[in-house]
């Protein structure tokens, strides 16, 4: 590992001096508004079962029929509650994106996938069950019965998509998909909750006309559709609309990587920040039906920005080739791994790969006086130093100290560093000696990140100090 660029004493030339920043006032504030958003989610499906028993539910329990019944429908009104919920987790609004971040969003979203499938299958044995019960009917047999009500068809073709859903969407079978056929099979879950409102609303009396629970009910899909229909639709379309973005250039920086020059309007009234995300669809005959979550790898000016891209499938090798003057659309900007979401005075970097990318952005955008930042880039070979030279401009720039590391992942000690230093007795903690006092910033494969973050946090840093954007989706 060597040493790049000396940390300086004075305010670099070119840009302003820095206001101190309270980060952790600042981290507070933000933890307080993400505890309130988890728990109002939360408290939703609360209130979806209170509701019920404050509204004659509660005297649904004289017989063993009636209180599995009963717990049937609670069980459904909860599953349902938390579909909604992972609805308004993806449907990327701008204010949980800013409050909890797009990807524990996410996270939170693909969590909450298996309770509610358990759920709602719950709640329909429990419903044939009690009902086969009160019928004196065999539970099996139910099934025909329950099938001739108004509206159940389409309620088990939604539990259908439902599954397909869950189960595309474990690790090891969405690995086997593309992103883009696995998006598709994703939008099954929009539909297989459009198709359970129907039985909800006729069959039985729980969500009956001029009933509250009806309102509440009736609210929540506006709620979770309306916002998927504005942030996922609307607003890009405007946005891209609006901004006219094109591409300009094309210029290949490494073998299998490519930096995307892009020309639009008013682009820094997009509000980004350095380190986010877009979702980048480029209009050509082969490319229009990829939609691409790629990072700016600088920050935007009044009129450019560009994006820099690793071939890693048939999806971004196509865009490493379109034509300049491409028509481009987008959704974003996403993320905070930002500036924003520091909780420190100082800053601890490292990237990998292509993953110097949004940490490049970040660099540029972040706010810090000159010896707080320390930068570490790693790389397999000589060949994958991609925008290295840029970084050194940075880092010089800013009084911000740089390592390199060069060479293939170690056999033995911590695997994110390359053998050589790991040979030589390289420390995380002697690389970042005021690591517990930092931010951690970590952007590359998500096998390399996993290794780095655990001997982080063996380390003694705190949870909430490290911000990692992993290479998967």
């Amino acid at each position: 590992m060597t040493t790049q660029t000396p940390v300086r004493p004075a305010q670099p030339q070119g840009f302003p001096p820095l206001p101190r920043v309270d980060q952790r006032r600042k981290y507070a504030q933000r933890a307080r508004r993400s505890d309130l958003l988890v728990m109002a989610l939360w408290a939703s499906g609360a209130a979806a079962a209170a509701l019920f028993l404050a509204t004659g539910g509660a005297g649904q329990f004289g017989s063993p029929a009636e209180i599995i019944t009963s717990l049937g429908i609670i069980t459904g009104l909860i599953g349902t509650d938390f579909i909604l919920v992972m609805l308004v987790l993806a449907a990327r609004i701008p204010l949980i994106d800013r409050v909890i971040g797009h990807d524990r969003a996410i996270a939170t979203h693909r969590k909450l996938g298996k309770p509610a499938l358990y759920l709602l299958l719950g709640h329909g044995a429990l419903l044939l069950v009690g009902y086969g019960m009160s019928q004196g009917y065999n539970p099996i047999a139910e099934i025909g019965p329950m099938l001739a009500l108004p509206d159940m068809p389409l309620a088990f073709i939604g539990m259908g998509l439902l599954i397909a859903v869950v189960v595309t969407s474990l690790v090891a079978v969405r690995r086997k998909f593309s992103y883009e056929g696995w998006h598709l099979v994703h939008l099954l879950s929009y539909v297989s909750v459009a198709f359970a409102l129907p039985h909800q609303l006729s069959v039985g009396g729980v969500l009956a006309d001029g009933t509250l629970q009806r309102v509440y009910w009736i609210a929540l899909y506006v709620i979770a559709f309306g916002a998927i229909l504005t942030f996922r639709f609307i607003e890009p379309a405007v946005s891209s609309l609006r901004h006219r973005i094109t591409v300009s250039g094309v210029r290949t920086i490494a073998p299998g990587v490519t930096s995307i020059h892009l020309t639009g309007r008013n682009l820094r009234a997009l509000g980004t920040t350095g380190g986010q995300f877009f979702i980048w669809r480029f209009w050509t005959g082969r490319t229009w039906w990829h939609s691409h979550p790629i990072s700016l790898s600088s920050m935007p000016t009044g009129s450019s920005a560009r994006i820099t891209v690793r071939d890693l499938g048939n999806g971004s090798s196509r865009i490493s080739s379109i034509p300049v003057g491409t028509r481009v659309s987008f959704e974003g900007p996403y993320g905070l791994f930002t500036d924003a979401a520091r909780t420190s005075p100082k800053l601890a970097i490292v990237a990998a790969g292509v993953g110097v990318t949004p940490i490049r952005a970040l660099l540029e955008h972040a706010q810090f006086a000159p010896g707080e930042a320390t930068v570490l880039l790693r790389a397999g070979s000589p060949d994958e130093t991609y925008l290295w030279d840029e970084v050194r401009d940075l880092a010089a720039a800013k009084g911000a100290k740089l390592f390199v590391m060069v060479g293939h992942r170690a056999r033995t000690g911590p695997s994110w560093m390359s053998q050589t230093d790991a040979e030589r007795g390289v420390t995380l903690l002697a690389t970042f000696p005021e690591l517990l006092k930092s931010d951690l910033y970590l952007c590359g494969p998500t096998p390399w990140l996993d290794s780095i973050e655990a001997d982080a946090r063996a380390a003694g840093i705190r949870p909430h100090q490290i911000h990692a954007e992993r290479f998967d989706w």
